[in-house]
């Protein structure tokens, strides 16, 4: 693995409107599932519990568009258990449960711009690891991410910050940093479907298991949810959260991939966290303080300038 996203050359000069339209569908899909999750914690829902159905609902809609991708890679997906296996722990059952169990304790914005500083720690780790030095642009941007993190969680206002949130927030950052270096290795010979599909189905299997041991809490309630300051049968949150945070988001993501180009795709992936912010208002009436806003802008800027930093070490070639 070379750089954090490979891009076909000359792909990013054939976006167009619909393969735009397309990234942002995919990135406020993903961006609904804390907002949805929330309604069912107030019920009495344990973050297992909805991980695990969104999960396996996600897999489950998914399977027959992956298998026809895996068609004839039989022998490239032997080749590669461990890595699947990887991608299932950390960069599914990690990110998902870790997430929710976050916003248990945190606000969903918040909770997602931290979980979202996951590109600068993946810029850390491609340097220790792989020898990739940042450029200085890149090194600006992690610093204006932290500075933003900062704000984000107001340490400087003296306001209660609920440790476990924070704590659950920055282990799904280190699960999605997993999911977005595995996803940058094109030398594996996975679809792209095939690949997200079989994450899912071991991030199933395996909170699956620590459900059946007792080692995950799991709690489900069958009364109404209010969302949007209406109530709703339990059934509509779970049905939306796997059909549309999980499988549509994976779905759409893959042909935003396509269309976009892995470098433009990610740019256009960070609306998630804006998306979030809104939902989360218009949903749950979270907003965040003002301070946390112009913290989340920092974070945005600070992603973005990483990700500009690192397009230009590899347009010059200095990996």
């Amino acid at each position: 693995m070379t750089t954090l996203a490979h891009d076909v050359p000359g792909r990013s000069a054939r976006a167009d409107g619909s393969g735009l339209l397309v990234a942002l569908l995919s990135a406020a899909s993903f961006a609904l599932s804390g907002p949805l999750a929330r309604g069912l914690f107030d019920r009495g829902w344990t973050p297992g519990a909805v991980v695990l159905l969104r999960v396996s609902l996600g897999a489950l809609v998914l399977a027959p568009f992956a298998l026809r991708a895996l068609r004839g890679h039989g022998a490239v997906c032997r080749r590669n258990l461990g890595l699947i296996g990887l991608y299932g722990l950390c960069g599914v059952a990690v990110t998902q449960f870790c997430y929710f169990a976050a916003i248990e304790h945190m606000q969903v914005g918040p909770a997602l711009l931290i979980e979202y500083a996951a590109p600068v720690l993946v810029v850390g780790w491609m340097w220790l690891r792989h020898g990739h030095r940042p450029s200085r642009v890149t090194v600006a941007g992690a610093v204006l991410a932290l500075a933003g993190l900062v704000l984000v969680l107001d340490l400087l206002g003296g306001v209660a910050v609920s440790t476990a949130g924070v704590l659950w927030a920055l282990a799904a950052m280190v699960g999605v940093s997993t999911y977005f270096v595995i996803n940058g290795d094109d030398t594996t010979g996975l679809p792209p479907l095939g690949l997200a599909w079989l994450g899912l189905v071991v991030g199933s299997v395996l909170l699956g298991a620590l459900a059946a041991t007792g080692l995950m809490p799991f709690a489900a309630a069958s009364g109404a949810v209010e969302l949007a300051s209406a109530r709703t049968p339990w059934w509509l949150p779970v049905l939306l959260l796997g059909v549309v945070t999980a499988a549509l988001s994976y779905a759409t993501g893959v042909v935003a991939g396509r269309r976009l180009g892995a470098r433009l795709a990610s740019f256009m992936g960070l609306f998630e966290v804006l998306s979030a912010v809104v939902f989360a208002w218009l949903l749950l009436g979270e907003l965040p303080r003002v301070v946390q806003l112009l913290g989340g802008v920092l974070v945005l800027a600070g992603v973005v300038v990483v990700r500009l930093g690192e397009r230009e070490v590899a347009r010059l070639g200095l990996e």
